[in-house]
């Protein structure tokens, strides 16, 4: 079979039209995809260094912090409780709130931070309450408000009664777990 001058240029061409469709398809396509795919992952992996780059100088920051905290934090129970009181004291006269009870109670943990809840008790106008709330809020000490309860005798707000429970937190030493059991008493004489 002899094919004429036209015949074969429209073989010719009809065959590199054919190859081009199937380069396309199975060769510049699939490429062109996965470099759009890298491209994705590339801008992935940017957003994710400079996350981690601005943890790891937060975390220097934190750190600083922290170390600082550790410092001048409260370290014991007693020395909790003691500097708690005083600020709670302190807070109260600034604010010429009348704090009629403070009492500290211990929650046991067998953890590093401890906690200790004070319940406060007091009355006032509704300014020195909440000269005395922003002073807790603002107070460099580790405490917060769990929750609080405010009334009023009267509704112009000149006498306000207050009740809160406040959370402090201190270092305190973990209890190791106690493993072993205690020995069996039956003699009298040991009991």
């Amino acid at each position: 079979m002899v094919l004429s001058r036209r015949e074969r240029i429209i073989l010719i061409v009809t065959l590199v039209c054919v190859g081009l469709l199937v380069a396309n398809n199975f060769i510049f396509e699939p490429v062109q995809a996965r470099l759009s795919d890298m491209e994705a992952e590339r801008e992935q992996l940017l957003g994710d260094l400079s996350e981690a780059d601005l943890l790891l100088d937060n975390q220097k920051r934190m750190q600083g912090k922290w170390k600082t905290l550790l410092a001048d934090g409260l370290q014991s129970a007693t020395e909790a409780e003691s500097k708690v009181l005083s600020a709670l004291r302190q807070w109260s006269d600034e604010a010429r709130l009348s704090v009629s009870s403070v009492k500290p109670d211990r929650v046991a943990s067998d953890k590093g931070l401890q906690e200790m809840i004070f319940t406060v008790a007091g009355k006032g106008t509704l300014e020195a309450v909440a000269r005395f709330l922003w002073q807790i809020e603002t107070a460099p000490l580790p405490v917060k408000i769990k929750d609080m309860q405010l009334g009023s005798s009267s509704d112009s707000g000149e006498s306000m009664s207050l009740q809160l429970h406040l959370s402090a937190l201190y270092l305190g030493t973990p209890k190791p777990p106690s493993d072993q059991k205690q020995p069996e008493v039956n003699d009298e004489a040991d009991i």
